[in-house]
């Protein structure tokens, strides 16, 4: 069990002006930057729906907005621990609908500064070396979230654009050891032709796993393994990399889509393109596992199912190898700033 969310929280006043005409209050931002997503970003709210929150009392989605509260006491937690040390926040706060209105408060700031809005508790949780989000309002209240961005910590370098270090082609499967692996001149990691394996030599359980990635041809396919079984041939969990949807509709992933657990769950939308740079987010904590493309959450997904050594057949909680994928002959990919965090993992 995770620990008690802090109980401390500190109040903030501002004097600004009261809301905007709701027509055209929008949230600040619904899309992280190039820039920020290229840093890791990733949301934890998308604007959209109440996807990778766990909801105790009164919420919705309105323009934009994350609504919490109104005749009942309400909690939004998030359902993914992250390390990290800086969020971006963005609140609105009302106090006992239809009267007195309260002004904005935006946010940018440490989440080791627990933040409380008057009537709106945005604080964090902390367990070792993780951070849960939660947003408490009370009873009579209502609290409108815009933001909730979040940087993970995932500062160790997997490839540092120099040489493969720590990596090694996977020879389990002499048949399929078809794939180039390569360091380019501007400090990129080739991925060319398949099946073939690159795996690290170190192996990991609990970790936040970043990477940018990118595709060179229409519908490629690739993906990144982890908890593999040591000296077998991508017997794991797969993050799938699978840029294609059907019927033009990109809720429709086409071979699970990219961001995906293969073959466990689809990812929930296809938000990135082939032939363009993106970054995915996978993280592994206990038998909760999410993943990110371009800082938009694409599964929530806990594997419920009774705990085997082989993945194909049950939860793995141990240790192994993470590996990039040579799907086939056409492969073709780059990779660049793999990096990660490991995670202390579910207490037993």
């Amino acid at each position: 069990m995770r620990a008690a969310f802090l109980a401390a929280m500190c109040a903030i006043t501002l004097a600004s002006p009261a809301f905007a005409d709701e027509k055209k209050d929008k949230p600040k931002s619904n899309q992280l930057t190039p820039k920020e997503i290229a840093a890791g970003y990733v949301m934890l709210f998308d604007n959209e729906t109440l996807f990778g929150w766990a909801i105790e009392g009164e919420a919705t989605v309105k323009d934009g907005w994350m609504v919490l509260g109104g005749t009942k006491a309400t909690t939004a937690t998030c359902s993914t621990a992250l390390p990290t040390n800086t969020a971006i926040f963005e609140l609105d706060y009302e106090k006992n609908l239809p009267g007195e209105k309260q002004p904005r408060v935006a946010l940018t700031a440490k989440l080791k500064d627990v933040f409380a809005p008057p009537g709106a508790l945005a604080g964090a949780a902390t367990n070792d070396e993780l951070t849960r989000v939660t947003i408490t309002v009370p009873a009579g209240t209502v609290a409108r979230v815009g933001r909730v961005n979040v940087k993970p910590t995932s500062n160790t370098k997997l490839f540092d654009g120099k040489n493969l270090d720590g990596w090694k082609v996977n020879a389990a499967d002499p048949k399929r050891m078809m794939s180039k692996f390569e360091v380019t001149k501007d400090g990129e990691l080739s991925l060319k032709n398949g099946p073939g394996d690159l795996v690290t030599e170190k192996e990991f359980d609990n970790f936040v796993l970043q990477a940018e990635c990118k595709t060179l041809g229409d519908g490629l396919n690739s993906g990144f393994f982890f908890r593999c079984i040591p000296g077998q041939y991508q017997n794991g969990y797969e993050a799938q990399i699978q840029n294609s949807f059907l019927d033009k509709d990109r809720s429709k992933p086409k071979d699970f889509g990219t961001g995906a657990i293969y073959r466990r769950i689809a990812a929930r939308k296809v938000v990135t393109n082939d032939n363009e740079w993106f970054t995915m987010t996978v993280v592994a904590d206990g038998k909760h596992i999410a993943t990110w493309v371009n800082g938009y959450q694409t599964v929530d997904w806990t594997d419920d199912r009774k705990e085997n050594d082989n993945p194909r057949q049950g939860y793995r909680a141990g240790k192994g190898p993470i590996s990039i994928q040579g799907h086939d002959p056409t492969t073709d990919l780059l990779f660049r700033n793999i990096r990660i965090a490991e995670l202390p993992g579910e207490k037993k």
